[in-house]
């Protein structure tokens, strides 16, 4: 039996979502992917070569799930979002909001990472956006302390 939970609590959190896609054939694929949720909508990184992209573009329905675990404390949430997704043009303002949600202030990150693999300002930039037409949350918290769910403590 699922206990739900506020997506926010996971949303919030600069944790890896992983974005699962279909091939043409029909094969499914999973790619962890960096996020942000903003306007009620997952915005993932992509760019114009990307296979994740293509894929979308070519059957733009998905899921992805979301996973907070931390075993010391006993925190297990799990969220899932479904829907049809799209590939859109670079938001700048988005991507390096996004960046410093993972990697914090501009002036405190990579300059290298920054330069050679966000390429922040490269045409060939993309963001896949899912408007969820379905979220799921479960948490199994309880999994250390029983029938008490461990969030009650936590975070």
């Amino acid at each position: 039996m699922p206990t739900p939970f506020d997506p926010q609590l996971v949303l919030a959190r600069p944790l890896m979502a992983n974005l699962a896609t279909v091939t043409p054939d029909g094969a499914p694929r999973n790619a962890p992917v960096w996020f942000a949720w903003e306007n009620s909508a997952l915005w993932m990184l992509s760019d114009a070569t990307s296979s994740s992209a293509a894929r979308v573009i070519s059957n733009p329905q998905v899921a992805v799930e979301i996973v907070d675990y931390d075993n010391a404390a006993g925190v297990l949430r799990h969220l899932g979002l479904r829907g049809e997704a799209s590939v859109e043009p670079m938001n700048t303002a988005l991507f390096r909001r996004l960046l410093r949600r993972y990697l914090g202030p501009e002036d405190q990150q990579n300059e290298w990472f920054i330069k050679n693999v966000a390429r922040v300002e490269d045409p060939a930039g993309r963001l896949i956006r899912l408007v969820p037409s379905s979220i799921f949350t479960n948490d199994v918290s309880f999994f250390r302390t029983g029938p008490a769910l461990a969030q009650r403590n936590a975070r």
